[in-house]
């Protein structure tokens, strides 16, 4: 890329040449001479220009050459501007090959430039879409007659929904959306089929977990269009039955789309800010010239990346303590769950991240290449948590990614405990992949510190 970028550079100064053989050309046929740049008269004297070539004279004093009578000829004058066009665009040549070579001359520099626009591309082509797909759909039929049954499988068909899981009581119905294993539940009352035959209304009862309140809502949509379609086709056969869909969304009743919002921006927020006060940490202190004297001090690289961590953390659970009270005091979102299991939660996630951060810094040898580090991983973190999309729609070869994401498992802790009581099992059934996670990135970070040192 390098070589490709002088070749572009090397035509640009050709053409600037051509430039000046141009000059050279018209000047040689105006006085029929070789001398240089043609521009100078016989007597070789500088006589006073008119008032527009003064002022041209000022702007460029290489060349000053005159004509004896005072006037300027035509063919002169073009080849003057020719020589000036020239020497400046040969300064901006030299500039732009100067700043080219400085940016690609670093390897860091050539990666950062290169493999983050190639990873966000690649994410937002799966992660980034409304579509909502693979469904998860529960069934409590308490009829089992053949209206229902029939309905069952039609949606079983769509290629909307991925998988239903048949309950055998609300208990179990319920537990199933506490567990997020399904976004979307249908209840059959036990005499479905016989008044949908009886062409009575019909109540189908539909519920949806509010706390994806885009997704369930897309995903009810496919349900009434299947079964609208399946009344549709029992008109012709002379029944006139309808099926009245009773909507219900749980922990969201109203599906307030900022419920949803801003618990989830609360983590990512304080995601960004300990990323930023880790990358920038190491970077900071080798542009300042102080990482030195650090080294020098009688502190072992363990009490270094523990006091570049503590702050971090600190200012981290302030920052978290700070939206929560925003987002439960001005915005008036609920907040059910429990306050010491969110903060150890919150405490354990921080410390993931903060080793990710510190990771960046020790890497990075200036601020810059730290933030592109920040962007590197900030970007496909936010996609790859479920917030901007589903985790089920995406690939099934890139679902196994997201599982080494603390973001997605903060998320599901964060949705809980504000809109639903979520049970101190089922967060620690979260927290605990994001304490190997903080493990793993601590200690890498600490290697890779240690390897810079040695």
């Amino acid at each position: 890329m390098v070589d490709g970028i002088r070749g572009f550079l090397n035509l640009c100064s050709l053409l600037c040449d051509l430039c000046v053989l141009l000059r050279l050309f018209i000047s040689n046929a105006q006085q029929g001479n070789l001398r240089v740049l043609g521009i100078a008269n016989p007597n070789g004297d500088c006589a006073s220009w008119s008032r527009h070539a003064g002022n041209l004279r000022r702007n460029f004093p290489a060349c000053r050459h005159e004509e004896p009578n005072g006037t300027v000829a035509a063919t002169k004058f073009l080849g003057y501007w020719l020589s000036a066009i020239k020497s400046m665009w040969l300064r901006i040549v030299t500039l732009i090959r100067k700043e080219v070579l400085a940016v690609f001359r670093d390897p860091r520099n050539r990666a950062a430039l290169i493999l983050p626009p190639i990873l966000q591309l690649f994410l937002f082509s799966f992660t980034g879409t409304l579509e909502v797909k693979h469904v998860k759909l529960a069934v409590w039929n308490e009829d089992y007659g053949q209206v229902a049954n029939e309905l069952i499988h039609r949606l079983s068909a769509s290629p909307n929904f991925d998988q239903i899981e048949f309950a055998h009581s609300r208990a179990e119905l319920q537990q199933m959306i506490d567990d997020q294993r399904v976004l979307l539940a249908m209840n059959f009352l036990p005499d479905f089929t016989r008044k949908f035959q009886e062409e009575k209304a019909t109540p189908l009862q539909l519920i949806a977990d509010g706390r994806k309140s885009n997704a369930s809502q897309i995903a009810q949509g496919y349900v009434v269009q299947v079964v609208n379609q399946f009344v549709t086709e029992q008109q012709p056969m002379g029944n006139g039955a309808s099926v009245q869909i009773v909507q219900r969304n749980w922990f969201n009743p109203n599906l307030d789309y900022i419920w949803f919002t801003l618990p989830s921006l609360a983590v990512m927020i304080t995601l960004q800010i300990c990323l930023n006060v880790t990358a920038m940490s190491v970077a900071r202190e080798r542009e300042m010239g102080t990482f030195d004297q650090l080294l020098v001090s009688p502190m072992q690289p363990l009490e270094i990346m523990a006091g570049k961590s503590i702050p971090a953390l600190i200012l981290g659970l302030i920052e978290a303590t700070i939206f929560i009270l925003i987002t439960v005091f001005l915005f008036r979102i609920p907040f059910h769950g429990s306050v010491p299991f969110l903060y150890l939660s919150l405490a354990v996630f921080i410390t993931a991240m903060i080793g990710i951060g510190l990771s960046i810094s020790s890497i990075a040898v200036t601020q810059q290449q730290a933030l592109l580090g920040i962007m590197t991983i900030l970007l496909p973190a936010v996609l790859l948590s479920g917030y901007a999309a589903p985790i089920e729609n995406m690939p099934s070869w890139l679902q196994p990614v997201t599982y080494a994401n603390p973001l997605r498992y903060m998320m599901v802790v964060t949705k809980g405990v504000f809109l639903k009581d979520m049970p101190p099992l089922e967060i620690l059934n979260n927290t605990w992949p994001m304490a190997i996670i903080a493990v793993f990135t601590l200690s890498f970070a600490t290697w890779l510190f240690r390897r810079r040192l040695a």
